[in-house]
Formats: C-alpha cells, sequence, structure tokens
C-alpha cells in the first residue's frame, strides 16, 4: 500500500494533483481544502499522506487503483472515518471535503446537522448518519491545529491532546471548557512530551 508520496507538484487540478517521483508520475486525487493547502506548492517538492483503494465494483470487471492525499496524517484520519458512514464513501467524501478538518469536525462534535448539509453532496439524513458514527470520536480532529508555514512539525501529538481532554473533563471541566484551555496553551507552539507536561502548561493559562 502507498501511504505518503514524496515529489515534485507538477500540475494541479480541481480534483487532482501530478506529482513525479521519478521514474513514476503519480496521479493522487484530492479533496479541495488540500488543494488550497497545496496550491503555492507548483513546481516545488511535495509530500502528501495517501489512502490507496481500488475504484469500481468487485464483480465488474473495470477496476481501477486509486490514490487520495492529504497534507497530514491526521487529516488522512479524518478522512477514512468520514468515508466509513454508509452512504459516504471516498468518491463522495472527496467531493464534500471543502472545508478544512478541524471545521468539519466541530460540526458533527457539535451534532450540527444543518452545518453539515451545507457540504456538497451531504443531504440531511446523511448528515445525521455522520453525526451518529463518528461524533465521539471527533474531540482530537476538533482540536486540529496547523502547523506555522514552512514548519512541518506540530507543537502536540493530537492523540496526547485528546489524553488532556478526557483528563481536564474527568476534573469537572465541561468540554468546551478544556478544548479552549488545551487550544490556548497549544498556541504558545512549545513541545509537549507527555500528559504531565502539557496539563503543566494548560493550568499555566488558568493562573495567569
Amino acid at each position: 500500500m502507498i501511504s505518503k508520496i514524496v515529489g515534485l507538484l507538477k500540475i494541479l487540478k480541481t480534483d487532482a494533483a501530478f506529482i513525479e517521483a521519478e521514474p513514476f508520475e503519480y496521479e493522487v486525487l484530492i479533496p479541495d481544502f488540500t488543494r488550497r493547502q497545496i496550491q503555492a506548492d507548483v513546481g516545488s517538492l511535495t509530500t502528501l499522506h495517501t489512502i490507496h483503494y481500488i475504484e469500481g465494483n468487485p464483480q465488474g470487471s473495470r477496476l481501477i487503483p486509486r490514490l487520495v492525499g492529504f497534507k497530514t496524517e491526521i487529516e488522512r484520519e479524518f478522512f477514512e472515518y468520514f468515508c466509513s458512514v454508509d452512504g459516504v464513501g471516498v468518491k463522495k467524501a472527496l467531493r464534500a471535503m471543502i472545508r478544512p478538518v478541524q471545521e468539519v469536525a466541530t460540526l458533527i462534535e457539535r451534532q450540527d446537522a444543518k452545518g453539515l448539509s451545507t457540504l456538497p453532496g451531504i443531504g440531511p439524513a446523511t448528515a445525521e448518519r455522520i453525526i451518529a458514527k463518528l461524533r465521539r470520536k471527533m474531540p482530537k480532529f476538533a482540536l486540529f491545529i496547523k502547523s506555522l508555514p514552512g514548519d512541518d512539525s506540530s507543537p502536540v501529538d493530537l492523540n496526547l491532546a485528546d489524553e488532556v481532554l478526557q483528563l481536564l473533563c474527568s476534573l469537572g471541566h465541561n468540554e468546551a471548557d478544556a478544548k479552549e484551555l488545551i487550544d490556548s496553551a497549544m498556541a504558545s507552539r512549545k513541545k509537549f512530551k507527555d500528559v504531565e507536561s502539557l496539563m503543566q502548561a494548560v493550568y499555566e493559562k488558568t493562573s495567569q
């Protein structure tokens, strides 16, 4: 399975990126939010984290291998969850994902079916199915904060942020307040190696 491609971004279309990684050139399908992230990279080296899937009916004769690409692993993980909902799938998810992962995850977490229904191809019934299946998986993605331009690192592992979120909630904070505290600590761009260091930063913010 191809999970990552590093190469020259030669051509960028509305729904696909063409990446030259010699001796091959790969066509990588992309959602609109990814296209916007990489549109300044045409002619430059770029990295996409990919999903490799087979398009077509397994009972039919025409099966086509496809790649779908994202700037970060966390965006790829979210997309896989999104595709797993009945009635969505890869093609519909590619069309629907015109907004950043953090925004879509927040809509799901808040059970905002009306907001989800504004995504292309996602009607009210599909929006309700998405919420029912994914709502409890969204805190990590709703906390997603993009790195600074030119910085491929993240200030905190998102699994770590999710652990701290659950801990703060167990200590009596409501989810919205806990997220705000974590967002504030993460905005400092400091590195956090474990739950204790992130918790310390959170409580430093509350004492200011």
